[in-house]
């Protein structure tokens, strides 16, 4: 490393604090020393450290600092003293020193052990016991204590600095009630290495050193007689965080792009649906237990939705009859609960709704990512609310295997899969029914998403006509957490400003 280049380079905050390092390590120390705020030191101790002239570790520090009682017997004096004053003249009632010095009893009591330790006082016993001061006593008296002597230094104070004298002091005072306490605390500390101590043999210091060139550096000419600090474009600095789009918008906006890539044109929905569109169009019986997974959160107001009330008879009549000779449910078809809103629970009525628009184009590929809701418990693995994406495509003559190459492109296409597997699957609405499987590297084997072919029972009411429907359906979340690199489904929609920063945008 050449030393020189390395002192043209440092900050002033650098050369301010460096020669202090000589005599001092700890950061308070550091401070009042080089006359820097503390955060201007911590700086540089930084910017030391990755240049590797010091090395910056944190250590424990026991500092003194007076407590409750030692503050007080700073101002009032000592018990002890106090004591020894009151019966300093003659024999004195024990009975009567509390009153007379203001000690509490615990601090009496604790003077007379100290004292009688220290052979200052001697407890006579006549009618009643009193305490006088012996010849020790009045020596003792007409000097400094060694512990009035300790609380008159400056406080807070390190244990490390204490004389062997003073530590005995300290111990004697820690065993008393609320006079000093130790406190440890955590403090940057800073040694010097063999490259640092280089540079303060160099007599690197803060003069003349250029560290901005302004305007008026130039025009006084200042700039002649200093020197230009240089510049070290390969040190760390400071990571700043641009705007960006939140990551998991981002990869809805990918999943978009790729669709439409794919010749699929989006489609969408209201949030607030109809229990028509979101299940009885979808041939899903008002009875069924299909219905419970969905654990819908319904509208309290308005309670009802207007419909096409041509497309609703066509749909009861296939609940209550079918369609091209099946025989439909035979129940009753409740046409008021079908008005009921809700909440989407599920895509598929976005799919619905396009079957039964006139912008339907056969034949047509159409997708939507949409927002769905379900009354759920919150934990790693699932929300109340998330994305599904949907879609469908239209065109005479298709059968289940275009279904299973168009899961196959999907898999290839969105989870990076080269090992698939299309399992038989149930859905209400579909039939035959399949789920799409991809292999993924590190979790194995996880389910992308479900598939089919409409039903009769679905199609002709909503088309007028039957034609073949292939419908599919895809964990866009799911899929979206393995791209991020994303453990837990609520960070895909976290506010958390350290996660948003972190997570890399696909």
């Amino acid at each position: 490393m050449d030393i020189k280049k390395l002192a043209e380079s440092l900050h002033p905050y650098e050369r301010r604090v460096l020669p202090v390092l000589a005599e001092r390590q700890y950061l308070p120390d550091l401070c009042s020393a080089s006359g820097l705020k503390e955060v201007e030191v911590v700086r540089a101790l930084q910017w030391l450290q990755g240049k590797k002239a010091v090395i910056v570790e944190t250590a424990p520090k026991e500092i003194i600092v007076l407590d409750k009682n030692g503050e007080r017997y700073v101002k009032e004096g000592l018990p002890e003293r106090r004591f020894l004053e009151a019966i300093k003249d003659k024999e004195f009632p024990l009975n009567k020193i509390g009153e007379k010095a203001k000690l509490s009893t615990e601090e009496l009591n604790i003077c007379i052990g100290l004292l009688r330790q220290k052979s200052a006082v001697i407890i006579l016993k006549d009618k009643e016991l009193k305490v006088k001061v012996t010849d020790q006593g009045k020596r003792l008296m007409s000097s400094e204590f060694l512990e009035e002597k300790f609380l008159r230094r400056k406080f807070p104070r390190e244990v490390a600095s204490l004389s062997k004298e003073e530590k005995f002091v300290l111990e004697q005072l820690r065993k008393r009630k609320q006079i000093v306490r130790v406190d440890v605390e955590k403090i940057k500390k800073a040694t010097l290495t063999d490259i640092g101590k280089k540079l303060i043999a160099m007599g690197v210091r803060d003069v003349n050193v250029v560290d901005t060139i302004t305007s008026q550096v130039i025009q006084s000419g200042e700039w002649k007689n200093k020197s230009f600090r240089r510049y070290d474009i390969s040190f760390d600095v400071p990571r700043i965080y641009c705007g960006k789009k939140q990551p998991y918008h981002v990869f809805l906006d990918w999943v978009r792009q790729k669709f439409t890539s794919l010749g699929f044109e989006e489609m969408g929905g209201p949030l607030v649906e109809s229990d028509f569109w979101n299940m009885d169009a979808l041939f899903m019986p008002q009875f069924h237990s299909a219905r419970d997974i969905h654990d819908a959160y319904y509208v309290k107001e308005p309670k009802f939705g207007n419909l096409d009330e041509r497309i609703v008879k066509r749909v009861q009549a296939a609940h209550e009859h079918g369609v091209n000779g099946s025989s439909g449910w035979k129940y009753d078809f409740d046409v008021e609960r079908t008005h009921r809103q809700l909440l989407r629970t599920q895509g598929t009525a976005c799919s619905a709704r396009m079957l039964a628009s006139k912008n339907l184009k056969i034949p047509g590929k159409y997708f939507g990512i949409t927002r769905v809701f379900r009354h759920d418990v919150i934990d790693a693995t699932h929300l109340p609310d998330f994305n599904q994406t949907e879609g469908i495509v239209v065109e005479e003559g298709l059968n289940f295997r275009h279904l299973v190459g168009l899961l196959k492109m999907f898999a290839r296409e969105f989870a990076g899969a080269e090992e698939i597997r299309v399992v038989p699957g149930y859905f209400p609405f579909t039939e035959p029914s399949a789920e799409l499987y991809a292999k993924h590297p590190q979790l194995g084997w996880i389910e992308l998403g479900g598939a089919g072919i409409f039903r009769p029972e679905v199609v002709q009411p909503l088309l007028g006509k039957n034609i073949s429907v292939l419908a599919w359906g895809l964990g866009i979340d799911r899929i979206g957490m393995l791209k991020l690199g994303i453990k837990d489904i609520r960070s895909l929609f976290s506010h958390d400003i350290s996660v948003l920063r972190d997570t890399p945008v696909v």
